[in-house]
């Protein structure tokens, strides 16, 4: 696939992107999130529109507020809620006093937005366009650009810098496949994604996506015809990652990549193996601090489902 790169973006001021469209990025980077989360301030008749307001840390929060200046922050709009998009949406709305829009059903039991969006719902200008797959409640937004044409807020459902994790219960793969269909049959010529650089000629990269997603589910079928079972083993044997978190994501992608499988009655689930302990024991190889802030019952999950066995379906 052919991904971009960019050098690391200026800390602590918005960069232009467009025409009445500048980015913020956070100071999170990781393998996971390239140099940080975009935070995107589009101007507009009625003050500003936040979309994605970036992680809890109070720094990126001072940040976006410099950036908005004496232009009033008119609304804060969510793709999904993941916390690298979500954690400082409390305190930006507490600093602004600006309404929360983001999907009418929220992933996270702790959150709802102040308005709720379906499909199609337009606000100030943006269209709000279902695109689960990475995260059940992930919306991407069409835009117009006065000199541009359409424009797409694509969050993390295509990003230019990588692709995206589907980590179930909360990512789906047939519905990462739907929405990858969807936005080949839609028209926008620019996608400004909740990581990495702008992407021009958009669908070139999606149906790149799709065709490498279709590839990986054929070798995972050609494995479970080979005798390996296990998400976990599925996983080594086909990602090689050595980086404790790319270990996860591979594995969260094969199992989510088997639940599809599984859906369209091409594998089946086995028994479990009666040695596969269902106790939250930390991970060895997750670094000291992260194995303090994981919480044990999401350890717990990664460790039974990596255990979770299949097969090809007679």
């Amino acid at each position: 696939m052919t991904f971009l790169t960019e050098s690391e973006p200026a800390r602590g001021i918005a960069l232009d992107v467009l025409p009445g469209i500048r980015r913020v990025v956070a100071r999170n980077p990781s393998v996971m999130t390239y140099f940080g989360t975009n935070t995107y301030l589009i101007s507009g008749d009625d003050g500003l529109t936040v979309i994605d307001p970036g992680p809890d840390d109070d720094q990126h929060v001072q940040d976006v507020l410099k950036a908005a200046a004496a232009e009033p922050v008119a609304r804060l709009v969510l793709t999904h809620t993941h916390s690298d998009h979500l954690g400082a949406t409390a305190k930006l709305q507490a600093a602004t006093g600006a309404r929360v829009y983001g999907y009418r059903h929220s992933a996270k039991a702790e959150f709802e937005p102040d308005v709720k969006l379906d499909d199609g719902d337009i606000v100030a200008g943006f269209t709000a366009v279902h695109t689960p797959g990475h995260a059940a409640d992930h919306l991407s937004f069409a835009y117009d650009v006065a000199g541009i044409g359409a424009i797409l807020f694509s969050g993390d459902h295509v990003m230019s810098w990588s692709s995206s994790i589907v980590s179930p219960p909360d990512g789906d793969m047939v519905a990462y496949y739907k929405s990858l269909e969807l936005l080949l049959a839609r028209h926008e010529a620019i996608y400004l994604s909740g990581h990495g650089p702008l992407l021009r000629q958009p669908r070139d990269l999606v149906r790149q996506l799709l065709s490498h997603r279709q590839r990986r589910e054929a070798t995972i079928l050609a494995a479970l015809q080979a005798g390996q079972s296990s998400v976990a083993e599925l996983a080594e044997h086909l990602y090689h990652k050595t980086d404790y978190r790319l270990k996860i994501a591979a594995q969260r992608n094969v199992l989510a990549h088997l639940l599809k499988l599984a859906h369209e009655g091409r594998v089946v689930q086995l028994e479990p193996d009666d040695d596969v302990s269902a106790e939250p024991v930390i991970n060895e190889d997750l670094p000291p601090e992260d194995a303090k802030s994981t919480k044990p019952a999401i350890v717990a999950m990664f460790l039974h489902d990596g255990a979770r066995r299949f097969a090809v379906a007679a």
